[in-house]
């Protein structure tokens, strides 16, 4: 159940991130990954505004016509969409513009769930909160939610739904996998505290957990792992953090092994196996990623095999402080040093 809304959502949501310029630019053949997701029993797709500058909304609503009632379709505003300064965020002013960009390009009349995609510490959370509940009263929008939120911000938002009179964010989508299990200390409990639906990102950690890396040969500069690590600083495949990932890796794999299944199915399924976890995004680039992603739909681990996975990776603990994570704004730099 999505977050005490009423709606019914599968275990895997169908992440869009990948469809268009930043992965998979061939339109015909997204569409076709979208089609058999929903074929095979996937009602649930998420996307967002910023991926490929709309193109990935644009695909998601081609692949819906006709079918759109079936989906329960979410999308994400926040980064930015132009040079304009006002062009990003989570100001009433740009909220109000953007869903009427994201309804336009997704072919739809309403979104299931708008999700603010990171807090915004510019603007209060009231603004941003009234500008949703408007939107969701007049029907634009049937819910609305929060992504990579620390915990502290979600409480906030709920006491400031109450004291203000607004509607509360119903969801949170934050990182979620072995490597990065630093939500369960906080964010995890605050989510069912207050009955929020919780769709996790990343469970396969960018790529680390797929299987393809084994070595540090294997971390080469056009494979995934070490294109999305860049994102967060420079990359060093001989890094301490880097090749402790590798050496977990090669005891996952056994564990893995030992239950008859892939890395990445393990990866996959221990991530819904939290009773706070909603749904597990998956990110698929190509047909055949897709295929083995689905694979794992109906996969549940055994006791014996969870337990051994928090033997090797400890509950509460992100392995990597510099992977994308649900740590405050405020621990940035320019929130830290004073301005020059």
């Amino acid at each position: 159940m999505l977050g005490g809304t009423g709606i019914t959502v599968s275990h895997f949501c169908l992440g869009a991130m990948m469809f268009g310029q930043m992965g998979n630019p061939d339109h015909d053949e997204c569409v076709g990954m979208i089609h058999r997701a929903l074929d095979e029993g996937i009602n649930f797709v998420d996307t967002a505004d910023v991926y490929s500058a709309g193109e990935s909304e644009e695909i998601v609503g081609k692949a819906l016509k006709g079918r759109r009632d079936d989906v329960v379709l979410a999308t994400k505003f926040f980064a930015p969409m132009g040079e304009d300064r006002n062009t990003a965020g989570a100001s009433r002013r740009w909220i109000v513009r953007e869903v009427e960009d994201s309804l336009r390009r997704l072919g739809t009349d309403h979104i299931d769930l708008y999700q603010q995609h990171r807090f915004d510490a510019n603007t209060p959370l009231e603004e941003s909160m009234a500008a949703l509940t408007d939107l969701e009263r007049a029907g634009k929008i049937r819910a609305f939610g929060s992504s990579t939120f620390p915990a502290e911000r979600i409480v906030e938002s709920h006491w400031v739904a109450e004291s203000r009179g607004l509607l509360r964010y119903r969801t949170e989508q934050p990182p979620y996998s072995l490597f990065a299990r630093g939500i369960e200390r906080a964010v995890l409990p605050a989510c069912q505290r207050y009955g929020m639906g919780v769709l996790v990102w990343s469970p396969l950690n960018g790529g680390w957990l797929s299987g393809k890396y084994r070595t540090t040969d294997d971390l080469t500069p056009d494979t995934r792992v070490v294109r999305h690590g860049s994102r967060w600083g420079r990359f060093d495949p001989e890094g301490e953090v880097n090749q402790r990932k590798l050496a977990l890796v090669a005891e996952l794999e056994e564990v893995a092994e030992a239950a008859g299944i892939s890395l990445a199915h393990l990866a996959i399924a221990w991530s819904v196996e939290h009773p706070g976890v909603t749904s597990a995004i998956i990110g698929p680039r190509t047909p055949e990623q897709l295929d083995d992603l689905l694979a794992a739909a109906d996969l549940r681990l055994e006791e014996d095999v969870l337990d051994r996975l928090d033997e090797i990776l400890r509950p509460g603990v992100d392995l990597n402080p510099v992977d994308p994570s649900s740590a405050p704004a405020e621990l940035g730099r320019k929130h830290r040093r004073r301005p020059r």
